[in-house]
Parts: structure tokens; sequence; C-alpha cells
């Protein structure tokens, strides 16, 4: 069976955010520096669904721990 890697742009549509190319730039413009003691999923700018989907799927090692990494990458410069 084949499944797809997920992607930037189906990351943040599964984290219910605005999901465009634009929309993405964007929300790494205004959130960009997080502080590199901090944990991704404990940044102020997530709801607890969203810190709890980022958590679970790099703990588990899950499908999205990828694109998740490319986001911490992302928002940790």
């Amino acid at each position: 069976m084949f499944t797809e890697q997920p992607t930037m742009n189906s990351l943040f549509s599964q984290l219910g955010l605005g999901s465009s190319d634009e929309e993405i730039a964007e929300f790494f413009e205004t959130h960009r520096g997080l502080n590199k003691s901090q944990h991704l999923h404990e940044a102020p700018y997530w709801n607890e669904s969203q810190a709890a989907f980022l958590k679970d799927a790099i703990v588990e090692d899950a499908a999205w721990a990828e694109v998740i990494d490319q986001l911490n990458i992302e928002l940790h410069e």
C-alpha cells in the first residue's frame, strides 16, 4: 500500500491553519524565532489540540514526524 508523505501544506491543513504557500510563509514570518530551549509544541500560539497533535506525532514517530521536524526548524530560526 502506498501512502503519500505529508507535506507542510497538509500539516497546516491538519492543524486547522491556512495551508496555501502564502499563508504558510506568513505564519513563518510572524512566528519565527521560537526560543531554542522551548519545544515546538510548547509555543504559545498553538491551541491545546494543535500542541497535543504536534507532541504526539513526534513521540510516536508518526508519518507526520518528518514534516513536523521541518516546521520545528523553520520556527526556531
